[in-house]
């Protein structure tokens, strides 16, 4: 896989990690990266569509989740939202269509 810019996605078993700069992960979720309400990091949550990715946004708000950056269409193709748990933890819920993050086929 490539990707251009400051990103590096590493991959164990089906488990995805990704590593992005502190001030570029701050504005795509559009919250300051000063100060001790951005701990540096998200958890993230990959769709197989948009649908699902409105799905899940919602289900959080219903939980009591804070919807920090509604779903919407962004620069890398996608379609993505962030929203903050009750502990404080960012999440993106995104959906990739050049990018499947399950297991690979078979076939």
């Amino acid at each position: 896989m490539d990707f251009e810019g400051n990103i590096a996605f590493f991959t164990l078993n089906g488990t995805w990690f990704a590593l992005y700069p502190r001030e570029e992960l701050a504005a795509d979720i559009g919250v300051s990266a000063e100060g001790n309400g951005f701990r540096g990091f998200t958890l993230a949550y990959n769709g197989l569509s948009k649908e699902e990715v409105d799905q899940v946004i919602a289900k959080a708000e219903r939980a009591g989740a804070k919807i920090v950056k509604r779903p919407q269409d962004v620069f890398w193709g996608g379609y993505s939202g962030y929203f903050e748990d009750p502990e404080g933890y960012y999440w993106e819920v995104a959906w990739n269509p050049g990018f499947y993050p399950g297991p690979k086929s078979e076939n």
